[in-house]
Order: structure tokens, then sequence, then C-alpha cells
């Protein structure tokens, strides 16, 4: 089958988080299902700066307003077509947003083009290639099966992924007259979203599937407290609701080859580990000793219970733990754990970036990864913890709660504990939580089991890609 994959990030080429992983992994693991995959992203300056010859298969001379080309390209194994749009896609900051974290005012018209492109490549624009079926990623791309479904290419069968509910893509009732959708797309069955205009929303009710990252998160954005307004319309559509866990890139994430570690190791060799730990300290300027060390790769938002973790750090250290911060997000949250830094010199660390290199250092070096998120679609950090011998300490929420076996003295016994879990989210639970982890760390040959469970897990993409490639046939047949 040729699948077309419309996204607005893929890695290596851009990536603000696990979309662009997901994106950037699954076409690969579906190939030996018989799928070829075709990726539709923006042509951001990094990802133009990787392109190597690549070939102008169709032209625009007014797209929404601007010029612009399509290019076919192949970075790597991943086969693209790239929208080359610089009136929309070459400008300093992030795929988002500028410099300064302020969105772009033009979004839903950067998008919108991004997603009508891919319906054009879906109703035939290429004379060389048209997909069997559309597979788009979250709000930026999810206008593609709106297109598609309103346009030339609505027999062709369409999935959406959930990556994150939280960010669907809402705007005003004023722009759907620059969308380019006929009247009858306007209404409670099309774009219309609360008197407004629903990037997501319009996507969800076009899809002949829906899938999310995780098979709990796909239950919980059913219920109001975790639905965003949008558990109605998914609860409607529950026969079309699949939730297929998100995996990992295993040959780019094995501490027994990465080159961004300081020493390799596996399962068999956790010895090997003592180094990376040593890097890391010395990158966060922590005292050397033989405290658990908590790391934290994560953006620092609300979301992702950053704030909660924030008054937890005193705990965490008058504990006897210390702490190694990685990330960047709200402003008033950089600032509390660059306070808790001054305040616990050599116990508590911080770097205010995101730093690809860093974050695989940490896990290698790290005793316990915290994750406290209030909901998390997947998540991807806990899957790369478990994978490198650091044990995940997480939220009991959607892919947390579905890749993670809690501590408890049935699985400890039996040996198939890999981390620490606890719920519900809130202040109180996180601290029983570093209290539990930092307990179960003075216990070495229990957390050694644990380590080396975790790490011979399977958490690649093996089980997901399968399940992906007998979707797309059912909804081909």
């Amino acid at each position: 089958m040729k699948i077309l994959s419309v996204a607005s990030e893929i890695y290596p080429l851009i990536k603000t988080g696990g979309l662009g992983d997901v994106v950037g992994a699954l076409p690969l693991a579906l190939t030996s299902h018989g799928m070829q995959v075709r990726t539709l992203v923006p042509g951001y300056p990094s990802v133009l700066s990787r392109l190597v010859k690549p070939k102008k298969v169709h032209a625009y001379d007014a797209l929404f307003g601007a010029s612009a080309t399509i290019l076919s390209a192949k970075v790597g194994d991943l086969d693209l077509y790239v929208l080359d749009c610089p009136a929309f896609f070459s400008r300093e900051g992030g795929p988002y947003a500028d410099w300064r974290g302020n969105e772009w005012n033009d979004n839903w018209r950067r998008f919108a083009a991004l997603s009508c492109v891919g319906a054009d490549i879906a109703s035939g624009a290429l004379k060389t290639w048209r997909p069997d079926l559309v597979h788009a990623h979250d709000w930026q791309a999810a206008m593609t099966p709106a297109y598609m479904r309103f346009g030339m290419a609505a027999n062709i069968p369409k999935v959406v992924t959930i990556h994150n509910l939280a960010f669907q893509g809402r705007y005003g009732q004023d722009i759907f007259p620059q969308l380019g959708l006929p009247p009858e797309a306007w209404g409670v069955d099309g774009v219309e979203y609360y008197g407004g205009t629903g990037f997501l929303k319009a996507g969800l009710v076009s899809a002949d599937a829906i899938t999310t990252v995780s098979p709990t998160y796909a239950e919980e954005i059913r219920q109001p407290e975790n639905g965003m307004g949008l558990d109605g319309l998914v609860t409607g559509r529950a026969d079309r609701l699949h939730g297929i866990l998100n995996g990992i890139d295993a040959a780019l994430w094995d501490p027994a080859t990465d080159p961004d570690l300081v020493r390799a190791f596996s399962h068999r060799s956790l010895a090997a580990r003592k180094a990376n730990r040593r890097a890391v300290e010395k990158r966060f300027g922590l005292k050397r000793d033989g405290a658990p060390l908590f790391v934290v790769v994560s953006r620092l938002t609300w979301q992702k219970g950053m704030d909660m973790l924030a008054d937890a750090v005193d705990h965490l250290v008058g504990m006897g733990g210390k702490l190694a911060v990685l990330g960047s997000g709200d402003h008033p949250l950089e600032g509390a754990f660059l306070a808790a830094a001054d305040r616990h010199r050599g116990r508590v660390g911080v770097q205010i970036s995101y730093d690809e290199t860093l974050a695989h250092l940490m896990q290698a070096g790290g005793d316990a990864i915290l994750i406290p998120s209030r909901f998390e679609p997947c998540g991807l950090t806990q899957l790369y913890g478990l994978r490198y011998g650091c044990v995940p300490v997480v939220a009991r929420v959607g892919g947390l709660a579905d890749t993670v076996i809690d501590a408890n003295e049935a699985a400890i016994a039996s040996g198939a504990a890999t981390g620490v879990q606890f719920g519900p989210p809130n202040p109180y639970q996180l601290r029983r939580a570093i209290t539990r982890t930092i307990e179960l760390h003075a216990d070495r040959a229990a957390w050694t089991i644990m380590q080396r469970t975790g790490m011979r897990a399977n958490f690649s993409w093996d089980r997901s890609a399968a399940r992906y490639a007998a979707l797309y046939r059912s909804l081909a047949a």
C-alpha cells in the first residue's frame, strides 16, 4: 500500500516533542509490513538544509496567497514531500512560535496550506504517485481529511492520530471564508466548533479512523474531565477509535551502541552506567556520591506536572536525593527550578534548554526519571528510561499507565516491576512516590532486578506497526 503521512514535524529534521519521533519512526517500521510511506512536511529551514538534490514535482502560484513548490526528496530512509513555501515557513524561531515563544498569528493559514496540499496529493496532483490512504497527525495536519472529504479525494481512506488532545487548532469563524472550503463544510459535522473553526475537530469528524497513542488515553478522552470539549464527538465515533501504543526507535535508543554516552552498557553490564552518572553529575554541578539521582527531561508545563515537582524539590533533597532538570517552558516554572538549584547547590542542577545528546546521557546516568504528568497521551520519555535502566516514576495516566509496571510487593516478588506509579497526580502522591523510590533504591538487589526487567522489555515499533498496517488494510478493503 502507498501511504501519505502528513505532519508538522519529523525526526531527525524537525522536532519539538514526541510527535516528531513518531512521524520519523513509524514509516520505517511499516516497511516490513508492505507499506510504502511518503511524508509531507513543511519546508522549515532545518528541513530544506538537509535535502540533497530535491526534485520539484508540483508548483503553486498562489497557495493561500503565497507561491509554493512541492519538493520530492529522500533523507536517510525517509521518503519526503516538502512544502517549500518561504512566506509561511522560512522564519527564525520554532515551527509554531517565534524565538520569544509567541505563536505565529498566521498558524491557521500555514497549516491549512499544508493540509490542502496533502489533499491535493491525495486527489492526484502528482502524476507519478498517488496514495491509497492518508494518515494525518495532530491538529496541524487534521484539516487534510476535511479538504479530502469536501474535495476530490472523499473516497480515499483517512486516518487521524491524536497525539495530544489539548492542542486543537481553534480559531475564529472569520477565517472560514479564507479556507477555500465549500459552504456546506461549515456546520457541526464539518469545521464549525463552538461557533469558531476547529482544525482537529474537522479532522476527527472527517476521518474514517481515529487513533490515539495509547489504549488508556483512548479511554480517557471519552470522559469530560479529559476530553477537552471533544469527548462527545470522540464517544460518538468510538467504533472508529483505536488506541495504539507508540514505540521507540530501538536502534537510535540503544545503550549498547549509543554514541552520546560516555560508556556503553547493557542489562548485563549495569556497572558501566556509573561513568555516565559521573558525567551527568559534572554537567549539572552535582556532588559525587551514592545518593539516588533523579532526572527530568521535559517541557516545563502544567500538563507535565512540573509545578508539583517544583514544590516537591525540597522534599526530594530532604529525603537524600539529587535532581538534574533539562527542559524549557513556562517562565515561572523555569524560575522555580532555577531558584531550587540556587537553594540546593550541589544537590539540584538545572539547564533551561533542550539538548538531544544530553537527554541520552541523562537517561544513561540517572537512577530514576520523574514524569508526574497530569495527563500523558503516551509519553516516550518513560520508554527511553526503561531502555536505559533509568527507572520511571510516573503518574498513573494515559500511556504511562500502559507501559510501566508498579513496584508493588507482588510485582517486586515476581520480578515483574519496572518502575513506580502514583495516582491521582497531586503534590501529596508525588511526594509519596519520591519517598517510595528512594526507599526502593536502598535495596540494591531489588533495584537492579527492576532495571534489568525494564531494559529487557520490548517497546520497539514491531507490534504497533503491525496494528497500524492491519488498520490500513481494513480501511482500504
